[in-house]
């Protein structure tokens, strides 16, 4: 864990890291480098949890729930749109806000919420880009989702390269499934007036409602709030009124393009499945790989098939990258913990591997398109928790001044949200009444109650909560009040630790290390033995590098005496971070001088992270020099 000296800014590491305002910038080079967020937020919009409800939409019920994609679009972009002024305004994301606003007990809820949403969504990555990937190859599915825990490493580069390189491609996969479904429909030739029809509100049945609810959830999704609301905080702009106005208005522009080039993907998808299997009786197919399977004979073509997969590959490898960022996200604004982002990438991987295993491994490969529909309906369910307060906070004009949103906006995004409550409620009703109709299990029946209870509740105080504080607010800090310096003690240090590797950076090392001690400080000289000896018999080793290490501290303590400096040196062996540590402690040191060699990306798998490791077990002060 870490938390670097900017713990309560959004994404610390890309904060503000591209720079609007800069003089270099001219005309489209100038509006181009607020476009980008948006991009990143849309690919969330298209993933193949969105595939699932919109084959099953297409090929159950046609072109009737188009109107439903269209309804989803607009919401999602009026919702980003105020995710984005949160952020630009306030400069807070959703998570920090919530934090700033809501009781602990609440908070802690809602962060688990989130989490739930992130892990829903992974879930649906997964399944998608293994789906692809096996419609490829041919190999297993199970194999599939294990082969997707390794596009960590390749978030790990994209995050090394710069906000700037991964929205590049991020656009790039974008544009490879947009081509792709334009390829499908040109080769499917659907009746354009036929299409022009399921713009007409309407819902057939209860199966119907249950795919548009799913519908809804893939496409306005919660966790797109709280990236959004930290990604345009990586765009630096000018804090005048002037400069947030054309933030706001470039921000808009750019999830208009981004999100209308979404709702083709869906709609491409939606009308892909009516054309090719609704309009030709095969209302069953429901599921990705069976969609896949038929294409090529019924299109005539086994560029179809491929063109499909591509793009299920290219949807669930931009939805990754993305939900990794929302994550670290809710973490750092509901915690205020951070974690190695491949870590925090890992483990929301493994935490939506660990169900899909266990389907595949129990059902087969059987249903799995039911498991892509569930996480979207799950999704669906979140939503209430992340708009509820999103509208509190840009509608606050306490906070937001005059960019607080209007009394129309607040009404008409207040009543996007009783729908979408009213759907999900009615939803997860009716789905009660059929378990509860069906099932003696007492036990089920409690937890649904609860759980039903829990949701009810919760949203309330979401409701309400911030309406009691506005009554009564002050507006947040960051930080805690600074404190007196009226009575300063500096330490003073009897020993200093100075972990050396033998080479040039030794001399910088321990001048430093002499920097904060002085004459009558000790000074205590370590290396550690690596050889294939020193691993196995530790103090036990006599080969020659550990004979050639011993001579060259003792050189290193000589040379301090002739200078007028006392110091000691001791070997470790083995495990650097161990053995470091241990020793430091051992030796009873006050403060530790250890160099970085700034390594990055996969050399921090190859050197090991010797530097962060060494401080976190550590209680002492650690300087970390850079050679």
């Amino acid at each position: 864990m870490n938390r670097d000296k900017h713990p309560y800014i959004s994404l610390s590491e890309v904060h503000q890291s591209i720079d609007t305002t800069s003089s270099k910038r001219t005309g489209w080079r100038r509006v181009l480098a607020f476009f980008g967020p948006a991009y990143l937020v849309s690919v969330g919009y298209m993933d193949p949890g969105n595939w699932a409800t919109d084959l099953a939409g297409g090929s159950q019920f046609g072109y009737k729930l188009i109107w439903v994609l269209l309804m989803s679009n607009l919401m999602a972009l009026l919702l980003q749109s105020l995710s984005a002024r949160l952020g630009i305004v306030r400069g807070r994301d959703l998570a920090q806000a919530n934090r700033e606003t809501y009781p602990r007990f609440i908070n802690y809820a809602l962060y688990g919420l989130a989490e739930i949403a992130i892990a829903a969504t992974d879930l649906a990555e997964i399944l998608g880009m293994a789906i692809g990937i096996q419609l490829l190859t041919g190999i297993p599915l199970l194999w599939g989702v294990l082969i997707t825990v390794f596009d960590t490493f390749l978030f790990l580069l994209l995050q090394r390269l710069g906000m700037r390189k991964m929205e590049a491609f991020i656009v790039c996969l974008v544009a490879i499934i947009g081509f792709s479904f334009l390829a499908e429909i040109l080769l499917a030739k659907p009746d354009l007036a036929e299409v022009a029809s399921g713009f007409a509100p309407g819902i057939p049945n209860d199966a119907a409602l249950y795919i548009a609810i799913g519908i809804i959830g893939a496409t306005v999704m919660p966790h797109n709030l709280y990236l959004h609301s930290a990604l345009v905080q990586t765009r630096k702009i000018k804090r005048d009124e002037t400069g947030i106005k054309k933030a706001l208005k470039m921000n808009f522009i750019d999830s208009a393009i981004a999100l209308n080039m979404a709702f083709f993907v869906n709609a491409a998808i939606l009308v892909l499945a009516a054309t090719v299997f609704f309009k030709t009786g095969r209302t069953d197919v429901a599921e990705i790989k069976q969609a896949h399977e038929l294409l090529a004979p019924m299109l005539g073509t086994s560029l179809a098939p491929i063109l499909f997969a591509v793009a299920l590959i290219a949807s669930g490898q931009s939805s990754t990258i993305t939900g990794t960022l929302a994550g670290q996200i809710v973490m750092e604004g509901y915690l205020r913990l951070r974690i190695n982002p491949w870590v925090r990438r890992l483990m929301t991987r493994l935490i939506a591997i660990i169900p899909a295993v266990i389907v595949i491994l129990i059902n087969g490969e059987k249903n799995i398109d039911s498991l892509l529909v569930l996480s979207q309906v799950i999704l669906s369910l979140q939503l209430g928790f992340a708009i509820i307060p999103l509208i509190h906070f840009t509608s606050d004009r306490k906070t937001m001044g005059k960019f607080a949103i209007k009394t129309p906006v607040v009404i008409l995004a207040s009543t996007i949200t009783a729908i979408l409550v009213y759907l999900n409620i009615r939803m997860v009703v009716e789905q009660a009444g059929s378990f509860f109709a069906s099932s003696d299990s007492v036990i089920w029946k409690a937890v649904i109650l609860l759980s039903g209870i829990f949701y009810l509740t919760l949203l309330v105080t979401a409701i309400f909560y911030p309406l009691k504080r506005k009554k009564e607010k002050v507006i947040s800090r960051l930080h805690a009040e600074a404190v007196k310096l009226d009575e300063i003690q500096i330490p003073a240090y009897h020993k200093i630790a100075i972990a050396l590797d033998f080479s040039e950076s030794d001399r910088k090392l321990i001048t430093h290390a002499i920097g904060q001690g002085g004459k009558n400080t000790s000074y205590f000289l370590i290396h550690v033995v690596e050889s294939a000896s020193a691993k196995m018999f530790e103090q036990e080793s006599d080969d020659m590098e550990t004979r050639k290490d011993f001579e060259q501290l003792n050189s290193y303590v000589q040379q301090l005496a002739q200078l007028g400096f006392t110091s000691a040196a001791q070997l470790g062996f083995g495990n650097r971070v161990k053995e470091i540590v241990r020793l430091v402690k051992e030796n009873n040191a006050e403060m530790l001088v250890i160099g970085a060699h700034g390594h990055s990306g996969m050399k921090d798998w190859l050197y090991g992270q010797t530097t962060d490791n060494v401080r976190h077990e550590l209680k002492i002060p650690v300087l970390v020099v850079n050679v």
